[in-house]
């Protein structure tokens, strides 16, 4: 949620924010104004009640208090009622601001570029070499069919369209996947926590998730939970309506989980395979940390999370998201996207990292104290992939597939599956390590 002060002292700043995102600015002039009425109404409180006090005031000097209560008592009565008429206007005032700036998205940091689509985002830096192959390569679901490790048919039977099945070495290279990154998230100072998948509604307010974004959610009304669309939710929110005490930031959290949308992309597009899933797993990265470092704090993460990439020696490339394509809650977003063989060669995204600054922050109510007697300080809160295990799963089918059928296992990961080859029969082979195209 946007802090108020902000739009009282630089309304043209979240007015030019808004217009970068394509969104309608005039919510800015109607808070302002609810603003006015709001402050008009408590400033009238108060002089009744200074009113009040200076009558009361001269009850106790008088010489007869009976009887300059008495003189006096239907003044003060007519203040008891003006001030009761002035505060009541403050709830629906909060009300309504409230209202408002709960739909209106955070403000752009100025390094985001102009641009209202994915074909003004921004590359910053790619890594790798793109394997060459001596052969066409095969998108992944054909890679996997073909090896008995994914099962689309009987997932669709099991629950519809967009869910699958991992069998075999699919299912161990999927766990191995959450354990390397697990493994490499403890190494870079991140504490795993198991949090619940399901979480209140008040939970998924407090981090953004239920704005414009409630069609998304997949939730149960007769209980009021959530299936949660990222662990993103609930390691945010853990430290909901908590002071931090001196000292303890930066926190970082990570968390491996299944995660749950219903906004699968456009209608008919990744229909098949891993790409687009109402159910998939993913491995966050979640920051707590003060604001004058939290920009820094994004380069972080957002490093941890390609060096996974490196590690898997999966060719990438960081794109810094334009304005239009930059998420509710964040004030700057990096995608990782990993490049994939099929189709021709593309370019697909396994990881977003955002600094979200002390917008979740403000709604959740975490604060923090750089002393023991200093004035709380909302922190600054970042999450990003670490990585997507569906995705990642499908660079590493794509990437290290085999003309016979069968796909080698990154170095990095030999340790975590146990094997490492998938043969064309679906069997392993020994955790021999491979060498990364």
């Amino acid at each position: 949620m946007l802090d108020l002060n902000l739009l009282r002292n630089d309304p043209e700043r979240v007015r030019l924010s808004m217009r970068r995102r394509g969104i309608s600015a005039e919510f800015v002039d109607t808070v302002l104004d609810l603003d006015a009425q709001r402050r008009a109404a408590l400033t009238a409180a108060e002089g009744f009640k200074a009113d009040k006090n200076a009558l009361t005031g001269t009850i106790s000097k008088a010489a007869d208090r009976a009887a300059e209560a008495a003189r006096l008592r239907p003044e003060i009565a007519a203040l008891d009622a003006l001030i009761a008429a002035a505060s009541a206007q403050l709830p629906g005032f909060d009300e309504q601001m409230n209202a408002l700036l709960g739909d209106v998205p955070n403000v752009l940091d100025p390094s985001v570029p102009d641009g209202l689509g994915e074909e003004h985002n921004r590359v910053v830096r790619t890594w790798g070499v793109t394997p060459a192959f001596d052969f066409a390569p095969k998108p992944h679901w054909e890679i996997g069919e073909g090896l008995g490790i994914l099962d689309s048919e009987r997932a669709t039977k099991l629950s519809g369209s967009r869910f699958a099945i991992l069998r075999g070495a699919g299912a161990r290279l999927s766990r191995a996947l959450a354990a390397f990154f697990l493994d490499r998230a403890a190494r870079n100072g991140y504490l795993e926590i198991d949090p619940p998948v399901l979480v209140s509604k008040s939970t998924m307010w407090s981090t953004g998730q239920l704005s414009k974004f409630a069609d998304a959610m997949f939730s149960d009304p007769t209980v009021d939970l959530f299936m949660i669309p990222t662990a993103e939710v609930p390691l945010t929110a853990m430290h909901r309506d908590e002071i931090l005490g001196p000292g303890l930031l930066p926190l970082q959290y990570t968390a491996h989980t299944p995660c749950f949308r219903k906004e699968a992309g456009a209608a008919g597009k990744d229909t098949r395979g891993l790409i687009r899933q109402h159910q998939f797993e993913k491995v966050e990265l979640v920051w707590l940390t003060p604001p004058e470092r939290s920009f820094d704090d994004l380069e972080a993460l957002t490093s941890h999370a390609a060096g996974l990439l490196e590690e898997l020696g999966l060719t990438y490339r960081v794109m810094l998201l334009c304005a239009g394509d930059t998420g509710f809650n964040a004030a700057k977003t990096y995608d990782l996207e990993v490049w994939l063989p099929s189709g021709g060669g593309i370019y697909r995204e396994i990881s977003s990292c955002s600094n979200c600054t002390d917008f979740q922050a403000r709604r959740a109510a975490i604060r923090f104290r750089r002393e023991a007697q200093s004035k709380p300080e909302l922190v600054n809160t970042l999450n990003g992939s670490g990585l997507a295990i569906g995705r990642t799963l499908v660079a590493v089918l794509e990437n290290y597939q085999r003309a016979d059928g069968g796909v080698d296992v990154p170095a990095a990961l030999v340790p975590f599956a146990g094997f490492s080859s998938i043969e064309p029969d679906g069997s392993t082979r020994g955790a021999a390590v491979s060498t990364p195209r």
